[in-house]
């Protein structure tokens, strides 16, 4: 797959790296790739432009495709997040540089009708992807039930839920996050523990998914 811009490239494992085009003659890209002893071609920012839609900064690269993980890889865990088809590739790059920031090691998200890992979510994450473990699952909440079967206490963010501000958030917890659109199925809500909000005071009643997100794993225990 295709990848871009200068922190993905460099947080990427250099073992993953199949082949680097490069717009621009940068010392610390080139000492990069010679010391990996990735190859790499030059070019120019319109063939650049051809290959990816995004920023690219004058660096692209061909990468392994992204190789998710299963339910048994999480291991320890205090703080799991859950994605519930999440559809917007910028809103998952920023929620998993968010969650790497917080020391949230594990995303689980559907199979099917949901975002996947891309060359946007990549530069959007800044090359966290490399730090987070996504996991994708047939069925979110069956997922839950096992999750919950092992300790793990599930709130769900929704506009007619709790005030985050009045919830102990000690122990074992996962937190899901809605479609941009729709928010979270209902049947997700209905098996999670807990259905929280973030208040607002503001005309506007919801908040974009990935800041929803940021401000929710914070307040319920990110870093600690």
């Amino acid at each position: 797959m295709l990848a871009y811009g200068k922190n993905s490239l460099l947080m990427t494992n250099p073992k993953e790296i199949k082949k680097v085009y490069l717009s621009r003659n940068e010392k610390e890209i080139i000492d990069f790739l010679k010391e990996n002893k990735i190859h790499y071609v030059v070019t120019s920012n319109d063939i650049l432009n051809r290959m990816v839609k995004g920023n690219h900064q004058g660096i692209v690269f061909e990468r392994e495709e992204y190789s998710y993980y299963d339910l048994k890889d999480i291991q320890d865990e205090e703080f799991l997040l859950v994605l519930d088809h999440l559809e917007d590739p910028h809103n998952f790059g920023a929620i998993i540089r968010t969650a790497e920031a917080a020391g949230i090691k594990s995303i689980i998200i559907p199979k099917d009708r949901s975002v996947s890992v891309n060359d946007t979510v990549m530069k959007t994450s800044v090359g966290t992807t490399n730090n987070v473990k996504i996991i994708k699952v047939t069925n979110i909440s069956e997922t839950l039930k096992k999750l919950q079967s092992k300790g793990y206490f599930v709130y769900a963010a929704d506009m007619d839920g709790e005030d985050c501000r009045n919830i102990d958030f000690s122990g074992k917890k996962i937190l899901v996050i809605g479609n941009e659109g729709k928010g979270i199925s209902k049947i997700v809500l209905d098996n999670s523990d807990l259905i929280i909000k973030i208040p607002m005071i503001g005309e506007v009643n919801s908040l974009n998914a990935s800041v929803a997100a940021a401000i929710l794993i914070f307040k319920m225990g990110g870093l600690s």
